[in-house]
């Protein structure tokens, strides 16, 4: 019988690029949940993370093997609470990926077809909240994620 915590952090460690080290063996994914009446989630990432202390989404590396928007689905759920989406929870619009030298991230966009109940469910989160899409940049934001706010916004319609 296979361990699960090994095939569960199958990707995790750090990759290093020219451009920087980054987390994930694989790459990494996360999910940008669009709800059309409360916003977005957003993720307070505790400090101890890297970029400690700002906002983002919910995301993290890829398993081997893993498609991006797996990985998104399933970091979503483990950070967030979000139930284990089958497809039918949500609907894709689009996909946004930055490449880091080797290394990608890959911003799975997508619309809730219905009500979507977070929830802190692991220690990466010291807070979660829908935020209202014009209040997003309000907020302090993971650098990375400030970045690619205005494109990701165009794409949530």
């Amino acid at each position: 019988m296979s361990d699960p915590q090994v095939s569960r952090a199958s990707g995790d460690g750090w990759c290093e690029t020219p451009q920087g080290r980054f987390w994930g063996l694989f790459g990494a994914a996360g999910l940008l949940i669009h709800d059309p009446e409360r916003g977005v989630l957003l993720q307070h990432r505790v400090s101890w993370s890297a970029h400690g202390g700002t906002w983002g989404i919910p995301g993290g590396a890829k398993h081997k093997g893993e498609s991006d928007t797996a990985a998104a689905i399933r970091e979503s759920h483990e950070e967030a609470g979000v139930p284990a989406l089958d497809g039918h929870d949500i609907e894709i619009l689009d996909l946004y990926t930055v490449d880091k030298s080797g290394w990608t991230y890959t911003t799975v966009i997508c619309r809730a077809l219905g009500r979507l109940e977070e929830s802190i469910s692991d220690p990466e989160s010291e807070e979660l909240a829908w935020v209202p899409v014009d209040q997003v940049e309000s907020y302090p934001l993971h650098p990375e994620f400030a970045k690619a706010w205005p494109t990701l916004r165009k794409s949530l319609g």
